[in-house]
């Protein structure tokens, strides 16, 4: 059988006309006038619905400008970003990662202490001022084994990409391993399967779309321009000032 190709939706010469068309119309960012072109575009990865919970989705908003009516249009299009598994270091690292990959469990930090009572102390010292998340996203988790409703692991979700802020810590380093990002992971497929709605921070989505495109660079995968090109408008809408000059009067204006 031959390897999985995704079709190209618009060939490379029409792609790169979309990227060099963005422009202002009126002090206002817009992408392209040539609204049939990026209607035809289509990131979601051509794959059986059950493969598609491998991805998070994102929702992006594309705005065309229609010069022959003066107008702006609308329209949300979808970012598929698949998710990447962190890889233990060798052993003796990353015990409690190695052994939820292998099983494909999710990792409570609360039951993690009861099972190594030996590295309380270490995990403790590291989460002492983010200890009632773990406890939170236990809770919650317990909550989800007795109800199977899956809508119980949005908290865990959330509270999990608080404590990503924090990472990694000595526990994490020594001995836990990128619990927080395996967790994140875990939780997104969960949701997934049980069709429940949800979103990431944008900073959250940043970070999986990097996993994303490491992974492609070091397995040397065939280049997706589709997915590159909604990648940037993500990044165009969610960190619309990157790069970008400030007047230093504006900066200073608070202090005034």
């Amino acid at each position: 059988m031959e390897p999985f190709k995704p079709k190209p939706l618009l060939n490379k010469s029409e792609l790169r006309q979309i990227k060099k068309s963005r422009t202002r119309v009126e002090g206002k960012k817009v992408i392209t006038d040539d609204v049939k072109k990026l209607k035809s575009l289509n990131v979601t990865p051509d794959l059986p619905k059950k493969e598609l919970i491998q991805y998070y989705k994102e929702p992006i908003w594309i705005e065309y400008y229609i010069p022959r009516e003066s107008r702006f249009a609308y329209e949300v299009k979808y970012l598929f970003v698949k998710l990447i598994d962190p890889i233990p270091r060798p052993e003796p690292a990353d015990r409690v990662l190695r052994e939820a990959l292998k099983k494909g469990e999710f990792i409570d930090l609360i039951d993690v202490l009861f099972q190594y009572p030996e590295k309380e102390n270490l995990i403790r010292s590291s989460y002492l001022n983010t200890f009632s998340f773990l406890e939170s996203i236990s809770s919650n988790y317990k909550q989800y084994l007795k109800s199977k409703d899956a809508y119980d692991l949005r908290v865990p979700l959330f509270h999990t990409e608080a404590l990503m802020k924090r990472e990694p810590t000595v526990a994490t380093l020594e001995f836990l391993g990128a619990f927080t990002i395996y967790n994140l992971n875990w939780l997104i497929r969960k949701l997934n399967e049980a069709g429940e709605e949800f979103s990431l921070e944008d900073e959250t989505i940043s970070m999986l779309i990097k996993r994303r495109n490491e992974y492609w660079d070091e397995k040397s995968l065939i280049a997706d321009e589709d997915f590159e090109l909604f990648a940037a408008l993500f990044y165009e809408q969610a960190f619309p000032h990157r790069g970008s000059d400030f007047d230093e009067t504006l900066l200073m204006r608070d202090q005034i």
